[in-house]
């Protein structure tokens, strides 16, 4: 059944986080600032282990790296895309509409909780291309793994942030679901490349999320949310050149 997988991820993340709020009131303080340094800390090595799998290539010459140049332009044109829409404030603006609906306007990490979240569990190649396998072929075996690590990653952000976690299951149907529907269209442009670049690039901003884990919110990462869609139209005019 195709989109199965983007469905038992959802479910992953609502029963992870629903633990996490469940036990949040027995969580010392301390405790909790423990949890979030800890989640910062996995968060970012994940980032970092992404993007240099991504980046270090190996052969008789030894070891070096590759696509650097299109790291650097794909931020920064992500960049100045993602501050001119200004996405980073319609996040917060938007986990502020979900608090105000859920009345959870005394709970201060909602919106912290919803677009950290929201960006962890989103931003990744697993995301990407386990919905577009899922879509093709209805293999959900990747989707099944991520959907393992996201509930997880949700109850220990939800046992630290709050019920606003909770509400990244919704982001994350809509971003993985809308993959899947649109596999079938765009599975003939994607190359290994292409998801190789993309996985790079969203290696590094999961890298910037676990910055803001650590040292507080230092890094505007929703505004560097473009930068995603940079690899895929250089590798469309590569095509179209070639």
């Amino acid at each position: 059944m195709r989109g199965l997988g983007t469905i038992v991820n959802v479910a992953a993340v609502l029963i992870g986080s629903g633990f996490g709020i469940f036990i949040k009131g027995g969580i010392k303080e301390k405790t909790q600032q423990i949890l979030v340094q800890a989640c910062g800390l996995a968060t970012l090595f994940i980032g970092i282990g992404g993007a240099l799998e991504q980046m270090l290539a190996v052969d008789s010459e030894g070891i070096h790296t590759q696509g650097t140049l299109l790291l650097i332009c794909s931020l920064v044109i992500g960049g100045f895309l993602g501050q001119c829409l200004d996405i980073e404030s319609r996040l917060d603006l938007l986990g502020e509409k979900i608090k105000g609906l859920v009345k959870a306007k005394n709970d201060s990490r909602f919106v912290d909780g919803f677009v950290t979240s929201s960006l962890v569990i989103c931003v990744g190649a697993m995301a990407v291309v386990g919905s577009i396998q899922d879509g093709l072929t209805g293999d959900y075996s990747m989707l099944l793994s991520k959907a393992v690590l996201d509930c997880i990653i949700t109850f220990v952000f939800a046992s630290t942030m709050g019920i606003g976690v909770l509400f990244s299951a919704v982001a994350l149907g809509i971003y993985q679901g809308a993959i899947t529907l649109l596999a079938v269209f765009i599975a003939p442009y994607m190359t290994e490349t292409m998801i190789s670049s993309m996985s790079m690039v969203g290696s590094v901003l999961i890298f910037g999320v676990g910055i803001n884990l650590l040292w507080e919110k230092k890094l505007r990462v929703g505004n560097l949310l473009p930068a995603l869609l940079v690899p895929i139209m250089y590798d469309l005019v590569v095509q179209l050149v070639g």
